[in-house]
This record gives C-alpha cells, structure tokens and sequence, in this order.
C-alpha cells in the first residue's frame, strides 16, 4: 500500500467521525472547546502532537500533484503550522478560538469541512 493510500484511510475516518462529531453533538463539541482553549496545558501538549502528526506526514508525503493527495500534503503543512502556533502563541489562539466559538457559523463550517475531508479520504483510501 502506498502512503498516500494508508494516509488516506488513517485520515478519513478520523475527520468523518469529527466532522459528524461536530453536527450531532454541537452543544458538547462547543463545550469542550471552550474548555480546551482555557488550559495552557492543553494548548501546548495539542500543539505538541499537532506539530509531530505534521511533521510526520510532511516528511513521509510531500506530494505536490495536482489531484487528490495535495490535500495530504497540505493537511500536514496545516498540522505543522497550527502546532507551532499553539507552542509560540497561545494568548492568541485562545483569542481566535474564542471569537470562533462566539459565531455561529464557524462550528457549522468547520464540521462541515471535516466531513467533507473525511468523505473525501474515505472515498479515495478505501474504495480505490
């Protein structure tokens, strides 16, 4: 199996759940974050394993193709970039995450990109 295939499928299913996660329990998944984004503790240890997800999918596929597996690669780029900026930055994510979770929209447009992910990884991973 190729690494864009096993990334696909570890992925996929991980962004359906939280994507579904999401619209099912929007009232607890909010709940949570707001939670999350007051520890200190938990924004550096998220940042931690955001970074090393990234970078790990970063160092093993750093495809730039201009079909499906781009969206890999950018989602470690993005996992990199998010981690490093939860470690050098927290007073700043809390304030972003704090005016995200105060829209109304924002939820409802981040699940719905998870599931789209998610749908996405799935489809490609393991019906190829």
């Amino acid at each position: 199996m190729n690494t864009s295939i096993f990334l696909a499928r570890l992925i996929g299913p991980i962004s359906l759940v939280t994507g579904v996660a999401l619209f099912m329990q929007a009232d607890a998944s909010k709940a949570m974050a707001l939670e999350f984004i007051r520890s200190p503790a938990l924004l550096y240890l998220s940042g931690l394993l955001a970074m090393a997800l990234g970078l790990a999918i970063v160092l093993t596929h750093n495809v730039w193709a201009a079909d499906w597996r781009v969206l890999i690669t950018i989602f470690g780029w993005l996992a990199t970039i998010g981690g490093a900026i939860r470690i050098l930055l927290p007073d700043t994510v809390r304030s972003i995450g704090q005016s995200m979770l105060d829209s109304k929209v924002a939820m409802t447009v981040g699940g719905g990109i998870w599931l789209a992910l998610g749908i996405i990884f799935c489809l490609v991973g393991y019906l190829r």
